[in-house]
C-alpha cells in the first residue's frame, strides 16, 4: 500500500493504552500514532488539510525519544529481558517500528541482554529452586530455549544437589513435628520437591539421602 503523505484530519482518537497518546486518521483512514503534545504543538485538527513529508520526521523522532525514555524508565535499577521491555511498550501504545529501534538502542549499549539476565537469574534461583522451574520461568519471560540450557549447563551439578538436598531436609524437619509415618512424610516432600520444579530422579536420591529409606526402588 502506497503510503500516505497528505489529507484531511477526519479524526484524532485518544490511545486505548496510553492517554498520552493519539491516533491520528486522514480521509477516515488511520495514518499515525503520535504523543497528544505533538498534536496540540502543531495545531493538528478535525477538518484540516496536512502535509505529512515535513511533520513524519518530527513524529517518528518524538516517538522515539519517548518510548526510549519510558524504556529506561521501566528498567530502573532491575535488569529486564528483551520480552519483557517490548511488551510493556507495547502496551503503552507504542508502534513496533519505534519500539524495535528502541530495542537496538538498549542492546547496543547493554542495557539488556538475554544471555547475562538468563545466567543471573539462574545464579539467584539455583539454590531453592530445580531447573525445571527455572527454565520455565525464563522461557516465559522470553529467553531462546538455547540460551537458557546453555547456561543451566554452566551450573555445577553439585551445587543442584547440595540445595535440593538442604530443602528437603527443612521440609523433613517441618513435618516431624506433625506427621510419625514415613512414607507419608516421603511423599511430602517428594511432591514439594517436584512443584520446585526438580526432576524425579534427583528428588529420588535426595528423599533416600533424607529419611535413609529407599521405598521406589
Amino acid at each position: 500500500m502506497r503510503r500516505r503523505y497528505h489529507g484531511v484530519v477526519t479524526k484524532i482518537e485518544v490511545g486505548k493504552r496510553n492517554k498520552n497518546r493519539v491516533n491520528v486518521y486522514l480521509d477516515d483512514e488511520f495514518s499515525f500514532a503520535c504523543s497528544a503534545e505533538i498534536v496540540y504543538r502543531f495545531n493538528i485538527k478535525t477538518g484540516e488539510n496536512i502535509n505529512l513529508q515535513n511533520l513524519e520526521e518530527i513524529v517518528e523522532e518524538d516517538n522515539y525519544i519517548k518510548c526510549k525514555s519510558d524504556s529506561l524508565r521501566f528498567l530502573g535499577k532491575t535488569y529486564k529481558t528483551q520480552k519483557q521491555i517490548y511488551d510493556k511498550l507495547l502496551g503503552k501504545g507504542y508502534d513496533t517500528k519505534t519500539i524495535d529501534r528502541v530495542i537496538n538502542f538498549l542492546k547496543e549499549y547493554n542495557f539488556i541482554d538475554d544471555e547475562k539476565y538468563a545466567q543471573m537469574y539462574i545464579k539467584e534461583k539455583i539454590i531453592k529452586e530445580g531447573v525445571n522451574k527455572i527454565k520455565f520461568s525464563l522461557i516465559s519471560k522470553g529467553i531462546k530455549e538455547e540460551i537458557i540450557n546453555e547456561k543451566i549447563n554452566e551450573v555445577d551439578s553439585e551445587c543442584q544437589e547440595e540445595a535440593i538436598l538442604k530443602l528437603a531436609e527443612k521440609k523433613y524437619n517441618q513435618l516431624m513435628k506433625t506427621e510419625n509415618d514415613k512414607r507419608i512424610i516421603y511423599k511430602k516432600i517428594g511432591d514439594y520437591l517436584f512443584r520446585k520444579g526438580y526432576s524425579w530422579d534427583i528428588i529420588k536420591v535426595a528423599l533416600n539421602q533424607t529419611l535413609k529409606m529407599d521405598f521406589y526402588d
